[in-house]
């Protein structure tokens, strides 16, 4: 039976960083399957690893099939499934189209969601879940309102699931990082509209993000965050009224 790892999002950002760190994970891989939906830039990543190339747009449910269909016909052993696939907007909740609204929750809790069930039924004891969230999880954002309410979706969902997986000996760990420095923020950020996000308290490199989860994936932690501030940040949100939150978010970023 052949051991494989699964990403998505592999073709940058914080997925990409995973495919380059695998050997961190100590996973022995016959093969790592890398999804995303530019073909151009998943054959890059097979300069760096033994990868398979399977371009797929995880929001079309014809490609969440395929996946599905490929799984059924190799009946592989997941030994690692990385959910890295995702964006965000920062802008007013309805200035922005409903479409990319909807694609927020299609890619970031829909996708994720689906990878995960049909994923799980080939992973074994030992098998292990990494789910990209977000500090943003932890409270609620105004102007980056749906992309902080779907990362919450996630982290939420990725706790459930650690406890129903874990008699099966398989772990989830959600990621959350705060600020930091991929290709993120080109989607994010409209070119044509003034800025949402005046001030970046940190802003973190993905290597630094990815290091620290790896090593908290190792000790079957629930929740993974780097950073003085991303964790300060965290803990206040679970202890201050979200009102005042929301107020000094909206102070600092003077809105």
């Amino acid at each position: 039976m052949k051991k494989i790892a699964v990403i998505t999002g592999a073709s940058s950002g914080m997925g990409r960083h995973f495919a380059e760190t695998l050997s961190k994970s100590g996973k022995d891989l016959d093969e790592v399957w890398v999804i995303a939906r530019r073909k151009d830039r998943l054959e890059t990543v097979k300069t760096i690893l033994p990868a398979r190339p399977i371009p797929l747009d995880l929001t079309d449910s014809a490609d969440l099939a395929r996946y599905a269909a490929l799984l059924a016909a190799e009946q592989p052993q997941v030994l690692l499934l990385i959910n890295a696939s995702g964006f965000g907007k920062f802008q007013a909740t309805v200035d922005l189209p409903l479409e990319e609204n909807f694609g927020m929750v299609d890619l970031n809790c829909k996708a994720l969601m689906a990878m995960c069930q049909m994923t799980i039924p080939y992973m074994t004891a030992g098998s292990n879940i990494i789910n990209i969230a977000s500090v943003a999880a932890f409270q609620p954002v105004p102007y980056i309102n749906v992309y902080a309410a779907t990362k919450a979706f996630v982290l939420s969902y990725s706790r459930g699931l650690y406890c129903e997986l874990r008699p099966k000996g398989i772990t989830v760990t959600a990621v959350c990082p705060f600020w930091t420095k991929t290709e993120f923020f080109n989607r994010a950020v409209a070119a044509d509209q003034d800025a949402v996000v005046k001030k970046y308290t940190a802003m973190y490199l993905p290597e630094q993000i990815v290091s620290r989860a790896w090593r908290d994936m190792k000790r079957g932690r629930q929740v993974s965050k780097f950073g003085f501030v991303a964790r300060f940040q965290a803990m206040l949100a679970k202890m201050l009224p979200h009102r005042f939150v929301m107020w000094f978010w909206m102070k600092q970023q003077k809105l």
